[in-house]
């Protein structure tokens, strides 16, 4: 089984950053895709970032400036570094592996963190 770890999250004003990590029991191989999604209620899951772990990088329009993705391949993991948080950011952000590549769909991901959540207040 693969098990997705996500931490980091928390409750913060807008303007401040948060950093977070997604840690997987297993290596990861180069052909792998991973990404962050994240839900607010009433809304529906959407994709924020993602990235090959060989090395291309992808992010909703939304949070192109503010957040980076990044891979800790030693230690089996990935962050998202998130800088200008704004209050339209607060969600539960899941991390999710896909085995076959890239993508934008939930649909396509095999397997799931359980989610941390992000609050931001003005």
């Amino acid at each position: 089984q693969v098990h997705l770890v996500e931490s980091g999250g928390g409750s913060v004003q807008a303007g401040s950053s948060l950093r977070l990590s997604c840690a997987a029991s297993i290596r990861i191989y180069s052909s792998s895709f991973m990404g962050w999604f994240r839900q607010a209620p009433g809304k529906e899951r959407e994709f924020v970032a993602g990235l090959r772990w060989s090395g291309n990088t992808y992010y909703t329009d939304s949070v192109k400036g503010r957040f980076t993705i990044s891979r800790d391949s030693a230690n089996n993991a990935m962050h998202l570094q998130m800088n200008s948080l704004r209050t339209e950011d607060t969600a539960v952000y899941y991390c999710a592996l896909a085995r076959k590549g890239y993508s934008r769909n939930p649909e396509d991901f095999d397997y799931w963190g359980q989610g941390t959540q992000v609050t931001v207040s003005s």
